[in-house]
């Protein structure tokens, strides 16, 4: 087992490297510069890789695409007014089917905010763009999660060819932590998707709306056949196996959180039961697609749904799209924690519960 002691940046440009990645675009922004240059560090050392760091984040976005429609591995990384910038090549991407890669590290908004976290980029990962949001969105909750699912970002957007994020935050970047680098499975391998042998042309402009009506039906038919594999109950991290569900068997309470902030909550759940509370914890992984299964499986049994996050009910809405109850009176009672731009202490979770 390859252990090492790194930051979440350190991890993902290792991740990127595992997994075949040969080519990063980008323009620094905070949390997430130290994936550029840290990448470009590699680069200095291995000419294999290559980088450019672009004039804004508009240019990083479009020259991934480019990138992989001519068969590299490519990625980028970025935040908060970046991925906004982002949003017009992410949406060529997702009309065009593109294994576009890119990891974001969440900063608060509006505007430039706050340089460092939140959970406020749900709706831009999954539904940004003029489209129906048909991303994968993974959401770690530790530094070895961020390597595992960053490794596994580029598999399934090869794979399945739909755009995949890896939505993160500054916390988890800087975070440093002991970590295993082993990854069950190996590398989805790059192939170009246009070329003079093959397609020549990738289409992404539609005279008729009936015409693009019937490719989106396509495209949701394609992502729905592939979401029962990309929503996993639960993955292998080193010995250990991280899950969405812990401690949900016949509880009365159910947390409801994601990302680094599921961390918090899990602590939560620990001593919530040691206080003889039936609490337990849902944290989906895939934000999308969404683990709708699993979450109404348990929700049919609790009294109620607490729903904790860094941002005004992002998540909250994510929750009740997914829940299948169309009479919102059998819904449980919800409640929250709902702190924009703002970490979250295990502490302040459990005085939920006082």
């Amino acid at each position: 087992m390859s252990r090492q002691f790194l930051t979440g940046h350190e991890v993902v440009v290792q991740a990127c490297i595992d997994a075949g990645a040969t080519h990063m675009f980008g323009y620094p922004i905070t949390p997430g510069t130290e994936i550029l240059s840290g990448w470009i560090k590699r680069a200095q050392e291995d000419r294999s890789l290559q980088y450019l760091q672009t004039e804004d984040e508009i240019a990083a976005g479009f020259c991934v695409a480019g990138a992989v429609m001519a068969g590299a591995k490519a990625f980028t990384a970025t935040a908060g007014p970046g991925t906004v910038l982002m949003q017009d090549a992410m949406s060529m991407s997702d009309g065009m089917r593109l294994p576009f890669v890119v990891i974001v590290g969440q900063r608060g908004g509006p505007s430039s905010g706050t340089v460092i976290y939140s959970q406020q980029e749900v709706n831009l990962a999954i539904r940004g763009g003029n489209g129906e949001g048909m991303r994968i969105v993974f959401s770690p909750s530790t530094v070895e999660e961020l390597y595992r699912l960053t490794r596994r970002a580029f598999n399934v957007a090869w794979q399945y060819r739909f755009p995949t994020v890896v939505l993160t935050d500054g916390y988890l970047l800087k975070t440093k932590q002991d970590v295993s680098l082993d990854f069950v499975g190996g590398n989805v391998g790059a192939e170009p998707l246009v070329s003079e042998k093959t397609q020549k042309n990738i289409r992404n402009i539609y005279t008729f709306e009936e015409e693009l009506y019937e490719e989106l039906m396509k495209q949701k038919e394609d992502f729905d056949a592939m979401a029962k594999d990309v929503v996993e109950s639960e993955f292998y991290c080193g010995n250990e196996v991280e899950s969405k569900k812990y401690k949900v068997e016949s509880c009365d309470e159910l947390i409801i959180s994601h990302g680094i902030v599921a961390a918090a909550a899990r602590d939560a759940v620990d001593q919530l039961r040691s206080q003889g509370k039936n609490v337990g914890l849902f944290r989906p992984i895939t934000l999308s697609p969404f683990p709708k299964e699993e979450l109404n499986e348990i929700v049919r049994n609790v009294k109620k749904i607490w729903i904790v996050e860094s941002s005004m009910g992002q998540l909250r809405d994510l929750v009740k799209q997914n829940i299948d109850f169309t009479d919102f009176e059998k819904i449980p009672q919800v409640d929250g924690l709902y702190k924009p731009a703002v970490g979250i202490e295990t502490e302040e979770i459990v005085n939920l519960f006082v």
